[in-house]
């Protein structure tokens, strides 16, 4: 039986959402990691209060978009903090069976992957991911 991409997206999605509770240990040893920019830190910190934040740009009540924005925005200020943390510390403190880098940009795939064409182009303007996360 042949799957869709949008099936196929799903259930990695379902697999790497498995992987969450890892995730959140990485990001605490990360953010608790002198080695790791402050900058990628205050990043993260600064998303994370938006999502809180009951006031958002596209409300959460709205079926699927309205959360999506917010994975969005949470999982690309993750990608940045791993991908401009040096490999290294990053294996130091990931406890899980795959590569973590492959496992976070898939995340990521996944996310582009699920948003419509426009917000796509025009949050993917504004974060270049080609050059490593270096922007």
């Amino acid at each position: 039986m042949m799957h869709t991409p949008k099936e196929q997206q799903k259930g990695e999605a379902k697999r790497l959402l498995a992987l969450l509770p890892r995730f959140v240990g990485l990001l605490v040893n990360l953010l608790k990691d002198p080695r790791v920019s402050r900058a990628d830190k205050a990043i993260l910190g600064a998303t994370i209060a938006y999502v809180l934040n009951p006031v958002d740009l596209v409300p959460d009540w709205i079926p699927f978009f309205g959360l999506a924005d917010d994975l969005y925005l949470i999982a690309l200020s993750i990608l940045r903090l791993m991908l401009r943390t040096d490999p290294s510390v990053l294996m130091e403190n990931w406890h899980g069976p795959e590569d973590v880098l492959k496992t976070v940009r898939k995340a990521a795939d996944i996310m582009v992957f699920f948003l419509p064409s426009k917000v796509r182009q025009a949050l993917l303007g504004k974060v270049n991911l080609s050059n490593g996360g270096q922007s």
